[in-house]
Order: structure tokens, then sequence, then C-alpha cells
């Protein structure tokens, strides 16, 4: 079943003919590509004549040839209409020579407005960024949230939706493949994790060792929940070795992890000193974009435990939520999960656990939120039924949180 993702539309229905170039960003197979032609088609629904509609999907075959800014450029320039705007769709941009200058060039020729998709975070970095400085705002693409998940497969009541959501994979099409054919659905995550490690890692960072690099990968996936750096990894791996193996260093493993969350199959969150306020250098931690590329990739099923999966939700679905910081919160001795603020400076904490049903698990879950001594809102969302404020702390059942349902 195709869902529409409101969500991310209604972001572009609002950005429509402002003189910024929307960056639609996120690693491949979230859907980047169908938000963009369902855009399309309500540009033309609504009246826009097909001649003033420009849509380049550069993983077609046929486009090929025009991989080449210049061709793309003098085809696209040869096709605009004096009157009325023009919607020009660039989709997976990188795959273009020199499209840094393509943009550049387009942005600035009167009535166009410009999209454009990547999969790769370095679409925004170097020559391109110098380029567009305060010329262009980004999107970043996740796959479905709970309740895209909920109208992908109607019919299920909340809490079995949920347990299905937390053990499977939420792209897209993973999901389509789950209600139709589902033993396809790991070969499917096999090849999107190929297809992202080949084209959007390996080739551009010329990889060469492929076990170390996998190996690498495997262990931030363990990771997630935990707080892990560059020499902790590289000293784990390390220490398993036998004395004649290769070793792996630091540099390599920072390669690596910068590679990953380029290519949005990981995302690196910064710790943040609540009391001092003031970020911390050492020790991150890293949320995978869809937790089943893991099992996909070592052929074995996760053996995480559900509150890291869970954190792992919650953090996917902050970024969805939230313009603005999101960062892993230490007060004193003590850890918040997520500290979130906004670019006016509003901020919100989050505590997460499976169950704070037991009376000594629910004090030791609000004690890093007590210790705050602000008056921002302080949740602590968990799978439990109940919605209960205990001393300002609001304690928020997960799947009403997820559903929109409550304010939190």
């Amino acid at each position: 079943m195709k869902i529409k993702r409101e969500a991310y539309l209604g972001k572009l229905r609002e950005l429509r003919d402002s003189h910024l170039i929307k960056v639609i960003t996120g690693m491949r197979r979230v859907g980047k590509s169908t938000i963009l032609a369902d855009f399309r088609d309500e540009l033309l629904a609504s009246g826009v004549p097909k001649r003033r509609v420009h849509f380049v999907n550069f993983e077609e075959r046929r486009n090929l040839r025009l991989t080449e800014w210049t061709a793309l450029h003098d085809e696209i320039e040869a096709a605009l209409t004096p009157r009325g705007t023009n919607y020009i769709f660039l989709d997976e941009i990188q795959m273009v020579s020199g499209f840094e200058r393509l943009l550049d060039s387009l942005f600035v020729k009167p009535n166009t407005d410009l999209y454009v998709t990547g999969s790769n975070a370095f679409l925004l970095s170097g020559e391109l960024a110098t380029l567009l400085g305060g010329r262009h705002i980004s999107l970043n693409v996740l796959p479905y949230s709970f309740s895209e998940f909920s109208l992908a497969r109607p019919g299920q009541n909340a809490d079995a939706l949920f347990r299905a959501y937390v053990n499977a994979s939420t792209l897209p099409e993973a999901v389509n493949l789950a209600s139709r054919a589902p033993r396809q659905v790991n070969q499917y995550l096999r090849e999107v994790f190929d297809a992202v490690v080949r084209k959007d890692i390996v080739t551009r960072a010329a990889i060469r060792d492929m076990a170390k690099f996998e190996e690498v990968t495997r262990f931030a996936f363990d990771s997630v929940g935990s707080f892990v750096s560059p020499r902790r990894i590289t000293d784990t791996i390390n220490t398993g070795r036998r004395q004649k193996e290769t070793g792996i260093s630091h540099n390599t493993v920072e390669s690596y992890l910068r590679h990953l969350t380029g290519a949005f199959v990981l995302y690196q969150t910064d710790r943040y000193d609540i009391r001092g306020r003031n970020l911390l250098k050492t020790q991150q931690k890293y949320y995978a974009v869809d937790l089943s590329l893991k099992n996909a990739m070592s052929g074995v099923g996760s053996g995480m435990n559900l509150g890291h999966k869970l954190e792992n939700i919650v953090y996917l679905e902050l970024r969805r939520r939230h313009q603005g910081d999101i960062w892993v919160g230490k007060q004193d001795d003590s850890e918040v999960d997520f500290v979130v603020q906004n670019h006016a400076g509003e901020r919100r904490y989050y505590q997460v656990a499976w169950s704070a049903a037991e009376t000594e698990t629910l004090e030791r879950e609000l004690r890093p939120l007590r210790k705050i001594r602000d008056n921002h809102p302080k949740i602590l969302l968990t799978s439990d039924p109940d919605t209960v404020t205990i001393e300002g702390i609001r304690k928020v059942n997960v799947i009403e949180w997820l559903s929109g349902g409550a304010d939190a």
C-alpha cells in the first residue's frame, strides 16, 4: 500500500515558490523519490501545465547521458518557459558530475523553483555549501513513522502495531513486502545495504578492506543506546585480533563512522553538559536509520534489548518532529537520554525506558530529570499503559506519543 508522506509533503507545500533550493536528503530507499513525485503530481493536479514541470531521475537508465552537468543544463534551459514558474525536480543529484555549478546556474534563472534529492550528507558540504550559502533549505527524510506504519498496516490494534514497529524494518518497500512476501524482506534489506555501501560509501571513500568496514558497522549498530568513541571501537576490535592479524587504526574507524553518517545509515548525537551548558567533545551515541539493516548485513537476528530499540525509535521520531538540536544530556553523574532545543532556545528533556512499572526502575529513570533545575518540560516515555504526572515530570505512554496523541 502506498502511503502519502504528509509530514514531508506539507513542508514542501509551505516552501513552494520560495526563493530557496529545496534539498531533500536521506538514505537510499527511505522514500525521497516518491515524495518528490507525489509533490510533482500535486502541482500538475492543481493546474500547473506539464510543460512547466521538469522531472529528472538520475537512477533511470535513459538519463545516464545527462550526468555531465553541461548537457543537463542545456536540456533543461531549452525546456524552460518564459511565462509562469518552472518547477525543476532533480532526483539523486549527486550522480551528476559538477552538479554544484548546475544548481547555481539554474537557481539564478528567473521563474524557477528548484527541488533536488541526494543520498549523501556531503551534498551540502564543500563547494556547494559555499555556492548556496543562505540560499537553500534542507529536509531530511527518514523511514516510516509509527503513524505512517499504522496507515500501511490497517486493521491491527495499536499494541500489535507497536510490537511490529519495534521489531520490523520501517523502510517503505520493506513494509510493503512484509504484507505481501515476508520471506523476501531480508533479501531486500541486504540489497539496500549493499547499494548504500557500494554507491554512497565504498566508491566515494575508496574503501578497500570491506571486512574491517563491516566490523565497524556492526559495532556501531550493536552500540545503539551506549556511548562510544572511535578510540573505544579501535581498542575493542584490535583486542580480539590474533597477533599476526593486521589491526585497525583510530583514524580509519573515525573515517568509516563519518561515511556511515554521511550516507545517513547512522546518526551521531553528541553529549551536552546541562549544568555547564556546553557540548562535550568525547563519547557520542549513534542511532541507526533502520535497525533491521544490521540483521540483514550479518544474517542473524539482533540481540539488542527492547530498551535500546525503543531509544532508537524515540530518537528518530524526535528528528522528525523538531527543527533544532538533539543531544544526549549529562547532568552531574547522571544521563538524560535526550535534550531537544529549538532555534528559539526552548527545551524539552526526555528519558526512555521500556517499562518503569517497578518502583525501583521508576525512581532510577526519574532521578536525572529531578536534578535539572529549570522549568522546561520533562518527559519519561515508556511502553507502560499509564500516562501520569509525577512531581511535574510527565510519564507518557510511548504508543500514545508516537501516535501524536500526547502533547510531549
